[in-house]
């Protein structure tokens, strides 16, 4: 059994080994993290478009209120509003670290929730064969020295994002996530680097993991970490625990050096009933969101001006209300950006209306910016991607990466 746990994914589990910090502090390194809504989340809720009319017609019960009402929206420019429940996060919007690029999302049209999130985490929307995850494939293209702790993957399992050859460190959650573990102790260590010492693969995934679990219990040691539908979410946790988990993972970002990029996951996003509009079971949810995204750029620190933290989820929901008080499986949604090298303060993409002839399938908010076409140009501004790097990556991208110029500052 242990050697299937090391062999899934090359992915390693962190244990709390009570070891002083001795990483010395090199330069700055830009780290991305990607933060999956599993479930499908209403980006029509999340970043609303009060100044259209089919809106507010199309949601008799679940439209959220224009700004300046109660329960109202959080005004973002003339057209868009933020969801009341996320403004925790108008901090960073106000202070130009918070974007969104509307209509997003994936240009197959599937409305499963497993074969969404697969593209999505495999990065080539249409091909289930594909064997691995982008993030993956990033993590072997990245320039500069490798590293066990360089990705870190937060979850109780491997996800396809991270899947693949590149041996991927993994952050349990709750308090437990930083316990000490079986694989912690030396003689079993060295019994197993006996056992392995024959076999090229397995000996180099030990060796990861037991290097790799005694740095991030290196960089966590300073003592500031805190204690603190189910087949739709994928295993991911609901938001409310978010906030605790997302806190510990950027401390660790931020106190390992040599930690560029993280994944974690989000569920409890399939809201067919009873959606609420600026109370209720989604904004219960978004606010819980809201604030462990806000905890996490808070455990991130300083590190916070290095790093692009991209939120997206599988696909949007419908445009008007079903008879249940709540929305359907949609199409296209919004993509946040957030960090110190983002532009922010401003909604990006191109809005296609709410008209039903603007519509795909004359139901949902039609899908004009492949996700691909934002995550791209991140790899490339921000973690230095050559063009051949960014192939590998997204090996069926589109041929054009739109809002490159303006997603990033300078």
């Amino acid at each position: 059994m242990l050697r299937r746990q090391l062999l899934h994914f090359g992915a390693f589990t962190l244990g709390g080994l009570p070891v002083s910090l001795v990483h010395a502090q090199g330069g700055a390194q830009k780290k991305f993290v990607v933060v999956l809504l599993r479930g499908a989340v209403d980006g029509l809720s999340v970043v609303a478009p009060f100044g259209e009319r089919e809106y507010a017609a199309s949601r008799p019960q679940i439209a959220l209120p224009p700004p300046g009402a109660d329960d109202g929206l959080i005004r973002l420019d003339s057209l868009f509003g933020l969801h009341p429940a996320l403004a925790p996060l108008k901090r960073h919007w106000d202070g130009g670290q918070l974007a969104f690029v509307h209509a997003s999302g994936s240009p197959d049209p599937t409305r499963s929730h497993f074969d969404a999130q697969d593209y999505f985490e495999s990065g080539t929307p249409g091909r289930k064969s594909t064997p691995d995850g982008w993030m993956n494939r990033l993590l072997m293209a990245l320039p500069g020295e490798p590293s066990p702790t360089r990705a870190i993957s937060q979850g109780s399992t491997p996800p396809r994002i991270f899947a693949g050859t590149a041996s991927v460190a993994s952050l349990g959650l709750g308090p437990d996530a930083m316990q000490r573990r079986a694989i912690d102790d030396p003689q079993l260590q060295a019994g197993l680097a006996r056992l392995y010492a024959h076999d090229p693969q397995l000996g180099s995934t030990l060796r990861d993991t037991t290097e790799g679990r005694g740095e991030m219990a290196r960089s966590m040691a300073a003592g500031d970490a805190p204690a603190m539908d189910p087949s739709a979410d994928a295993g991911a946790p609901s938001a409310r625990s978010f906030a605790a988990d997302a806190r510990r993972l950027g401390t660790l970002i931020r106190k390992d050096p040599h930690t560029q990029l993280a994944f974690t996951a989000v569920g409890g996003w399939d809201s067919h009933v009873n959606q609420g509009a600026g109370k209720g079971q989604l904004a219960n949810r978004l606010a819980s969101l809201g604030a462990g995204l806000d905890a996490l750029a808070s455990g991130l620190g300083d590190s916070l001006k290095d790093t692009v933290i991209v939120v997206a989820s599988e696909f949007g929901r419908t445009l008007r209300q079903n008879g249940n008080g709540g929305t359907d499986h949609g199409r296209g949604n919004v993509m946040w950006l957030l960090g110190g090298p983002v532009a922010g303060g401003q909604v990006l993409g191109e809005w296609p209306g709410l008209d039903r002839a603007a519509l795909a399938d004359g139901r949902d908010l039609a899908v004009r910016t492949d996700f691909r076409q934002v995550l791209a140009p991140l790899l490339q501004r921000h973690l230095g991607l050559t063009e051949a790097a960014l192939a590998t990556v997204f090996p069926q991208g589109p041929q054009t990466w739109r809002y490159a110029e303006r997603l990033l500052r300078g």
